[in-house]
């Protein structure tokens, strides 16, 4: 592995771990001519990805695009860089097991807009804008309103799902005692 800070083509591996996701791994390097270290990620690909623009141009699939397309959309919000890293995984994976060689942009968006959807409401809206061209501000109404609303029908249908570990009666066979008295 070429190092970054003084192009030597030789360097040594002090640690490697798997990522905390499984996908790759991830290996601390040590430059045997200036001594830098640096980490670099291995990672499995099950076929070389071709996207297909509009105007039918076609680009090789750039993951580091994609991270910084989302890290751009999250930015300045409560989002790990750990939860970017597995939702840019989440996406590759879903590409790569598509069986298609050739993708579209329109389908690494919705996945990117399903993705962030779930992730932050924010960073969901932020790439929303760019990727549906909003022009005007009604645009951002609009479509804030739909997130809103989607957003407080999702409370409650989860406020009206049975859920026993929170009700006051314990199903008869737990080995907990109930407080209330028979």
């Amino acid at each position: 592995m070429r190092c970054p800070f003084c192009s030597h083509e030789d360097s040594q591996v002090k640690d490697s771990r798997p990522t905390e996701d499984g996908s790759a791994i991830r290996r601390r390097r040590q430059c045997e001519d200036c001594g830098g270290r640096f980490t670099t990620f291995e990672r499995a690909q099950l076929r070389e990805l071709v996207v297909v623009k509009s105007g039918s141009r076609r680009e090789p699939f750039d993951r580091g695009k994609l991270e910084r397309s989302l890290a751009t959309a999250c930015r300045k919000r409560p989002v790990s860089a750990d939860r970017i890293e597995r939702l840019v995984s989440s996406i590759q994976r879903q590409l790569e097991t598509s069986g298609d060689a050739e993708v579209t942009s329109a389908q690494i968006g919705e996945l990117v807009m399903d993705g962030l959807k779930a992730l932050d409401p924010v960073a969901y809206i932020r790439f929303a804008s760019v990727y549906k061209d909003f022009t005007e501000a009604k645009d951002f109404e609009q479509f804030a309103g739909n997130v809103r609303t989607a957003g407080k029908e999702a409370k409650e249908q989860a406020r009206d799902l049975p859920l026993p570990f929170l009700s006051d009666e314990l199903p008869s066979n737990s080995p907990v005692k109930s407080k209330r008295p028979h």
